[in-house]
């Protein structure tokens, strides 16, 4: 498996952005299937789509907290800074983790097969959500 940090640090930031690149087009196919909370879609368009549409009316920043790895599965826990773009000094922090299952036939190249999301629990005290 190459660099996981590299990836993660890839993957995220393009999440943080909404300026899909490299990161997804490397890490996702047409049949990676991603699994957020109750939301399943499948491939690499689709999930684009999805974090366009939660993310978009947000300012979110993604940090890294701890990453495992055992044969073909990645455990990442992190902590997103999460504000309405309309009330940007509202900011709340989430905690997350994503469950990547790699495709073990890939040769060079890190592939998710499956990736399963859960996000918070989060209190917004009625302010973000």
């Amino acid at each position: 498996m190459s660099d996981t940090t590299a990836w993660i640090d890839a993957y995220m930031r393009e999440i943080d952005t909404l300026e899909f690149g490299e990161a997804f087009t490397e890490l996702f196919d047409q049949n990676t299937e991603m699994i957020f909370g109750t939301a399943r879609v499948r491939g690499v368009e689709a999930i684009k789509d999805f974090f366009v549409t939660i993310d978009a009316p947000l300012i979110t920043t993604h940090e890294t907290v701890q990453t495992w790895s055992v044969e073909d599965v990645v455990i990442l826990r992190g902590e997103a800074t999460v504000a309405k773009k309309a009330e940007p000094d509202t900011v709340i922090r989430a905690p997350f983790t994503h469950i990547f299952y790699l495709d073990q036939n890939a040769e060079a190249t890190v592939r998710v097969r499956t990736l399963h999301i859960t996000a918070g629990p989060v209190i917004t005290d009625g302010t973000l959500i």
